[in-house]
């Protein structure tokens, strides 16, 4: 039997600790009682989820422990911590009585984000597998992931779900609950099924930017500077910006790359994974 190292499970456990929180935090709370304060505390709970799901693959790979356990007991926590405490999060923020024909299609839509949050993983886990076998396979699964990432689905859904009820937005718009339910509806469906399909979201692991190092470390200061300013005095509106642009700008390069066709060398790693082909038994 392989030795199993802690640190990483530790932090796997950590992460998993704080979906389970917000799922129950979010069921001791009536239908349409979530308050923006709630809601936002959510979040930022789910986005410290995010980094300990980014770091315990992290240090599994610095310190050379990865194993068949960590990634099968990473899923798991991934598909409560960003497949269900999100769906959950959504269902508590409206207060449609139960029964009625937009409560049962927003408990579908979140039914369906849940679900194919964990086809996503599933997929993605048989995806490594494969790819231990074949370099070329290997090299071509870290630099993109097939479908959106479900850490990345789980912070848009709950970004928009918390930036229309936001101050800023109620500012701007005037958007009734009934409106806000039917589009949910639309967006849990969407990234749904963006996390299933077959396009290609690019990794932030291989994100290479060629330019000068002063110029860089110039940026990104001041790219710090205006994100802590953001997130201290308009968390809900930094928050929705930062994990939509991931969405749009991916399948931007995907769309680009389908229009331009395959004969174009530029984004050949943004073509869609072909189909594959089951067979019956």
């Amino acid at each position: 039997m392989k030795r199993i190292h802690l640190l990483p499970n530790v932090i796997t456990a950590f992460g998993l600790s704080c979906g389970l929180f917000v799922i129950f935090k979010m069921n001791m709370i009536g239908l349409g009682d979530a308050t923006t304060q709630v809601l936002t505390s959510t979040a930022v709970i789910l986005l410290i989820a995010v980094v300990a799901d980014l770091l315990d693959g992290w240090t599994a790979r610095v310190m050379k422990a990865e194993s068949d356990f960590g990634g099968f007991f990473d899923s798991l926590a991934d598909a409560i911590t960003f497949g269900v405490a999100p769906s959950v999060i959504v269902l508590k923020t409206f207060s449609f009585e139960p029964g009625t024909e937009l409560s049962f299609l927003l408990t579908t839509s979140v039914m369906v984000f849940s679900v194919c949050g964990v086809l996503r993983l599933v997929r993605f886990n048989v995806a490594s597998q494969m790819a231990k076998e074949d370099q070329e396979l290997s090299a071509a699964h870290k630099k993109n992931f097939t479908g959106l990432p479900i850490p990345a689905a789980a912070a848009a859904a709950v970004s928009v779900n918390l930036f229309f009820v936001s101050e800023e937005f109620r500012w701007f718009f005037s958007m009734s609950e009934r409106a806000r339910g039917w589009m949910l509806f639309a967006i849990m469906i969407l990234l749904g099924y963006l996390m299933v399909c077959r396009l290609k979201f690019p990794s932030l692991k291989t994100l290479q930017l060629r330019v000068s190092s002063f110029r860089l470390v110039f940026v990104t200061v001041l790219t710090a500077v205006i994100t802590f300013y953001g997130v201290l005095h308009h968390f809900a509106v930094v928050f929705f910006l930062v994990a939509w642009s991931y969405v749009i700008v991916a399948l931007l390069l995907s769309f680009i790359r389908i229009l331009s066709g395959k004969r174009s060398k530029t984004l050949e790693d943004f073509e869609p994974e072909p189909e594959l082909e089951e067979e019956d038994d």
